[in-house]
């Protein structure tokens, strides 16, 4: 039973990468016989270099890509650098829930509102020294995609933060420190020269995780990015949306130009990796020179910022009139939350409905994935499993419509909850990856000898020392399907809308208020379901204590 279950988890987690890719070579060459092109050539790249722009446009994609990442790196060990084993760490540990649930889309509409030359910033510089010329400052969506590099960097180091706490854990940071600094090795010193290269040799899977999403965000970039020209990912969206089928191939073509600009920025961090740990090992061996001191400012600046996004959008849902340069509207209005709560309404509950259903089936094959492995000693290997995180998602994405057209695309709400739970799975997989492989065996072999059958003991013990876990993993499902906007967008075919597609949408030029209202409600949803997610831990925690104490006091 349970290898035909892993066959399940491999038919759904991993046999898509077979068609994505596929499906978008095949068309990138010119073969799609459902539009009568059969012959195969490389005319599809030619029109893609040729396109006015597109160098400048790619040149612009690795620069936010590699800017990003390398920021969101340095703020991230900054951070660990200035509050580890203090008593301000376990305040940062507390705001990485709220700050890894907001969306990304909702974020950028906050950051929006926020740096926008008529945004929160730039009306209180106004406010307090009356003068126009600091409105130039907070020029969003800027020909160098500035805006959009610091948006992706400060999303990205939550992540970053909680993806390095086991590390820390297993690095030994306090003996390291105590064993440098006895050498006469500043504090400083000691962290960038004994744990930074452990840290990001560990870190390497995450950096490539990062790198491979500024490369290729859409949604995001639609917000904040440039626009003359966008960026290619945002490029290759618009070929997508062409009318014109016999384009494809451009678009296809691009998507595969995509996936080799990502391949290559994956390669760098891996280089950057090898070149300055192994090859170019002066700066770490150069003795007591070369102490970089970072001020313990950052974590302040992006939780400051990430979470004022949430006071702006929903000042902007009850903003009647907000003339510029005023703090606060000077009338408010309940008019949009009644006008659009009878559209919006349906949105959330199809987004409620998508990701419950793909977080549940993710979550069910997550658990037969570890089972499969902790019994058999066999599995695919992590980076197989991690490639829908690497890989991005335009160009997957592509070849997946091809074969649900192949297959019948009538069933639109199928094909986007299919398309959901194989993005969603390797989270949900890596975020049940350490607490399985902690749990202590020994408590199911006790609980059979005592004569529990296995499948008793599996839920009963199991399931209830790992439940925590596993009411985490949910909600990070949850939080990661709410906020999916390609595959949502594209195996739908504009048929099924969530609240992050109607996000997007609509803040090309729409009314800022029904903007905000979207982007508010796409904000509530993770929130929710992680809150849900704390309430049942400890609700279950509680009562496995009360259970615990009645039984002591009956012996």
């Amino acid at each position: 039973m349970l290898r035909l279950s892993y066959f399940a988890v491999l038919l759904i987690g991993v046999f898509p990468l077979i068609p994505g890719f596929f499906g978008m070579v095949a068309p990138a060459l010119g073969y799609i016989p459902p539009l009568g092109l059969f012959n195969v050539d490389l005319n599809a790249f030619s029109a893609v270099f040729s396109w006015p722009g597109v160098m400048h446009s790619i040149h612009q994609t690795l620069f936010i890509a590699i800017a990003s990442t390398l920021l969101a790196a340095l703020m991230t060990f900054s951070i660990i650098q200035s509050y580890w084993g203090t008593r301000f760490w376990g305040r940062v540990e507390k705001s990485l829930s709220p700050l890894l649930a907001l969306p990304h889309v909702a974020f950028a509409v906050g950051f929006l509102f926020l740096f926008s030359d008529t945004g929160w910033i730039a009306r209180a510089i106004h406010w307090a020294f009356s003068d126009t010329v600091f409105n130039s400052l907070f020029s969003l969506q800027d020909n160098f995609g500035i805006g959009l590099t610091f948006a992706l960097a400060i999303k990205e180091t939550p992540f970053l933060l909680l993806m390095s706490m086991p590390i820390l854990h297993n690095l030994k940071v306090s003996q390291t420190l105590q064993v440098s600094q006895s050498l006469g090795y500043s504090f400083q010193q000691s962290w960038w020269k004994a744990l930074f290269p452990q840290w990001w040799k560990h870190m390497r899977f995450s950096l490539f995780a990062i790198m491979a999403y500024s490369g290729s965000v859409v949604d995001v970039s639609l917000i904040l990015g440039p626009t003359h020209p966008p960026t290619f990912a945002v490029l290759v969206w618009q070929w997508f949306n062409e009318p014109d089928l016999n384009q494809l191939p451009r678009a296809a073509a691009g998507a595969f130009v995509l996936f080799i600009l990502c391949s290559l920025l994956i390669t760098l961090v891996w280089v950057l990796e090898q070149f300055f740990l192994r090859l170019y090992r002066s700066w770490m061996i150069s003795g007591r020179r070369c102490s970089l001191e970072m001020k313990p400012y950052f974590f302040h600046v992006l939780a400051a910022i990430s979470l004022a996004t949430i006071p702006v959008i929903i000042i902007w849902t009850f903003a009647q009139r907000w003339q510029f340069p005023n703090m606060l509207p000077s009338h408010w209005s309940l008019r949009f939350w009644q006008s659009e709560w009878v559209y919006i309404q349906d949105t959330i509950i199809t987004s409620i409905n998508i990701s419950l259903i793909s977080s549940i089936i993710a979550l069910c094959l997550a658990v037969i994935a570890h089972e499969y492995r902790q019994k058999y000693r066999l599995a695919l290997p992590m980076y197989i499993i991690a490639l829908p995180m690497l890989i991005p998602q335009l160009s997957l994405l592509f070849g997946m419509q091809v074969t649900s057209l192949w297959a019948g695309q009538d069933y639109y709400f199928f094909w986007v909850v299919w398309s959901h739970v194989f993005f969603i799975f390797p989270y949900v997989y890596l975020s049940l990856d350490g607490p399985w492989k902690s749990y202590p065996t020994r408590l199911s072999q006790t609980a059979i000898s005592l004569g529990l059958s296995p499948f008793k003991t599996w839920f009963k013990i199991k399931v209830r020392t790992l439940s925590s876990a596993l009411i985490f993993a949910w909600a990070m499902g949850m939080s990661v399907s709410l906020a999916l906007y390609l595959p949502t967008i594209m195996l739908g075919s504009g048929r099924v809308t969530t609240l992050t597609t109607e996000a997007v949408a609509l803040s090309s030029g729409h009314d800022r208020r029904v903007v905000a209202l979207y982007a508010l409600w796409q904000a509530i949803l993770p929130f929710v379901s992680f809150s849900i997610a704390l309430i049942a831990n400890r609700f279950l925690h509680r009562r496995m204590n009360v259970r615990s104490l009645d039984k002591g006091a009956t012996q």
